[in-house]
């Protein structure tokens, strides 16, 4: 046996932030094994998603995320990530890792345990923010929009300008005590890579 030794795989301690890891299209599923094998806490959200083939039209699970999982880890102690196969980037500035905030993990985690049909949407800076006070995604809080007459909720991932859609009750939600406005600060540099619909949203 060689437990303790250099080339054992680390054990991430939960107190380590979320990263985004940029990888391989369709190498999402073989890179979030990898790290659980290896002992890491991986997060890679799903979304159902319509496939037409010639004779039939089928749902299947797709990354909510195209190219990208998150994974807990300490950033220092990269490299063995950086070695499993379809793994391109750690995403951060300059080379240099950013952690996801920990509440839009928890959001997406909500969003997607909640078993509401959600899809891919544009990232959006701006909008009048929201909080849903009963169901299954309460305490969740997000931008309301009003689209061809439904009301949908936005939850994003800042550090990837990526967004997610779920259609709500509009007497679910409340509105925030202070009308409050997001910004996002654009950093150059960031090396997150355009944002790709899978289902041909």
């Amino acid at each position: 046996m060689n437990s303790g030794s250099q080339s054992d795989p680390p054990i991430v301690a939960h107190s380590y932030p979320w990263f985004a890891l940029h990888v391989r299209t369709r190498h999402e599923g073989s890179v979030a094994a990898f790290l659980q094998g290896m002992g890491y806490e991986e997060f890679l959200p799903l979304c159902q998603c319509r496939r037409r083939w010639s004779d039939r039209t089928i749902q299947i699970e797709v990354p909510l995320f195209p190219g990208y999982l998150f994974c807990r880890f300490e950033p220092q102690n990269r490299l063995p990530i950086l070695k499993i196969p379809g793994v391109i980037q750690v995403v951060g500035i300059d080379r240099q890792p950013i952690p996801v905030d920990e509440t839009e993990i928890k959001a997406i985690r909500t969003l997607v345990a909640s078993g509401i049909p959600n899809q891919p949407w544009p990232f959006l800076e701006v909008g009048k923010k929201v909080r849903i006070e009963f169901g299954p995604l309460s305490g969740l809080e997000g931008i309301l929009l009003e689209i061809k007459g439904s009301r949908r909720l936005i939850v994003s991932i800042t550090l990837l300008q990526r967004s997610v859609a779920v259609e709500l009750d509009s007497s679910l939600v409340r509105p925030q005590a202070t009308n409050t406005r997001l910004s996002l600060e654009r950093t150059p540099h960031l090396n997150a890579s355009p944002w790709t619909a899978p289902c041909g949203q």
